[in-house]
């Protein structure tokens, strides 16, 4: 897709041509402009090519090695090369690019056909290209996007699988913060450009950390020239996906996958709680006589503070009957 022209939109026949800026219009990004100017200016809403996930610009998508980012990445080409839907959410349809560089032809089609098999009829997937050899960033890669841009009747988005197979050799000079930064920065500014989304399949750091954001393998250079981040984790209580990013909504959500294609149960914490509603209910249900938070909270495995706080909601919409001082059971039992 060209870089999108200015429109000129006539709101009013009387009055003149009012210019429509880009969504991430770049031009003259180098020069002054002064606040009258620019409040002035009408952008482009944000194309969103994966509904709530992936808008235009670069996305950095990480998780442990075998958990299947790979298929969700394939996940996303399909349903935007044949508009359909991918984690719940609608796609645009447009051309997608692949390129699945630990993989070869065989696994591709292999992956493919079991993505495409549920379907009564198999989609037309000629809109999705995929390769499994590319050049390096600052070494042809942008070249080759732009020449498949270029190709395409309606580019819409761009997977590269995986970072380390383009990243450029660290200068000898360069500190690790600059390194990041000149690998992913090209990538971020050509999406801008040519408002295309750009999805950067990375790993996670071994050590588990508290922001979903500082567990993307290397320096704080990767994520913050990054316009979304998404990480893709399991824990006790299943597989989840975390985003953060310029242009989505924060999320977390509770994952299910199967049979290639990953699923959204819901959001992460309202499956989470439902799950732990029903450790309770099983305790109260099994129980003799009724029980105090602790007595719960030590059967079912939880922290007390939990337990206490979701038997008021239980209480509330009648799953649980407080008894007593500080007891709850099953309402209508013993």
């Amino acid at each position: 897709m060209a870089p999108l022209p200015k429109l000129a939109v006539r709101n009013d026949p009387a009055k003149p041509f009012k210019k429509l800026e880009p969504a991430n219009d770049n031009i003259g990004i180098g020069d002054a402009i002064d606040a009258e100017t620019l409040l002035g200016m009408d952008f482009a809403p944000v194309d969103y090519v994966i509904e709530g996930f992936i808008a235009e610009g670069l996305t950095i998508l990480a998780g442990r090695p075998k958990l299947g980012k790979s298929w969700m990445a394939l996940g996303f080409c399909i349903a935007v090369a044949t508009g359909g839907q991918t984690l719940g959410a609608d796609c645009e349809q447009g051309d997608v690019l692949y390129l699945a560089l630990e993989d070869n032809r065989r696994r591709l089609k292999d992956r493919l056909e079991v993505v495409l098999s549920p379907a009564t009829v198999r989609p037309n997937m000629s809109r999705l290209s995929l390769k499994t050899e590319s050049k390096k960033i600052g070494a042809g890669l942008i070249e080759e996007l732009e020449t498949w841009r270029k190709s395409a009747g309606n580019p819409k988005l761009i997977v590269i699988d995986t970072l380390s197979m383009v990243r450029p050799p660290k200068k000898s000079n360069q500190d690790s913060y600059a390194a990041d930064y000149d690998t992913i920065s090209p990538l971020q500014k050509y999406a801008g450009e040519h408002r295309l989304a750009v999805i950067v399949v990375h790993h996670v750091r071994k050590a588990e950390a508290e922001d979903p954001l500082e567990a993307v393998s290397g320096t704080n250079g990767l994520t913050g020239a990054a316009d979304t981040i998404m990480v893709l984790n399991r824990t006790t209580d299943g597989p989840k996906l975390y985003g953060r990013g310029r242009d989505i909504e924060e999320i977390e959500k509770a994952l299910r996958f199967d049979k290639g294609t990953w699923e959204v149960i819901g959001n992460a914490d309202d499956v989470k709680r439902s799950e732990q509603r029903r450790k309770i209910i099983e305790v109260l249900t099994d129980a003799a006589t009724a029980l105090t938070p602790t007595e719960i909270a030590k059967e079912a495995g939880m922290k007390e503070a939990n337990v206490k706080y979701l038997l008021r909601v239980m209480v509330k919409t009648a799953e649980a009957e407080k008894v007593g001082y500080g007891q709850y059971k099953i309402p209508g039992r013993h």
